[in-house]
């Protein structure tokens, strides 16, 4: 399952971000991982959920950010939920490709039972349907 949390930059999408991996890394009996392009949320997250900087791996476009989510699924299959945050400065500010990213992850994710969380700088007013129908945060 996929959830979108959208917003301009500075509407608090990270906090909102922050709040739902630190509950899930205490409610969950599964294990809970943050992708972030930069490791700013070190200090903000849970030590036992399992942090990776994006940079570190030389993602670029959505394709590539498909592949490597779904090498985060096969090495950790205990993974129940995934944060995915600042996916524009990742995969890429073209709206189109993003859509066909989160259908291809809703669809990855829901067959493996699990949730895929991301954050979109976007007003929800300028996104395509494909994006829109995952927002969580109206």
């Amino acid at each position: 399952m996929v959830q979108v949390i959208i917003g301009k930059k500075g509407s608090g999408k990270t906090k909102m971000l922050i709040e739902m991996v630190n509950k899930a890394a205490a409610e969950t009996k599964g294990n809970v991982v943050c992708i972030e392009q930069d490791m700013i949320l070190t200090y903000d997250i849970s030590s036992s959920v399992r942090l990776i900087e994006a940079s570190s791996y030389k993602i670029n476009g959505y394709e590539a950010l498909y592949g490597f989510l779904a090498g985060v699924m096969a090495r950790d299959y205990d993974a129940t939920e995934i944060f995915l945050d600042g996916i524009k400065k990742i995969g890429g500010p073209d709206m189109d490709e993003m859509a066909a990213f989160l259908a291809k992850a809703d669809a990855l994710t829901t067959e493996n039972n699990i949730t895929l969380v991301v954050t979109v700088s976007y007003d929800e007013s300028e996104v395509p349907e494909g994006i829109k129908k995952y927002v969580v945060n109206h």
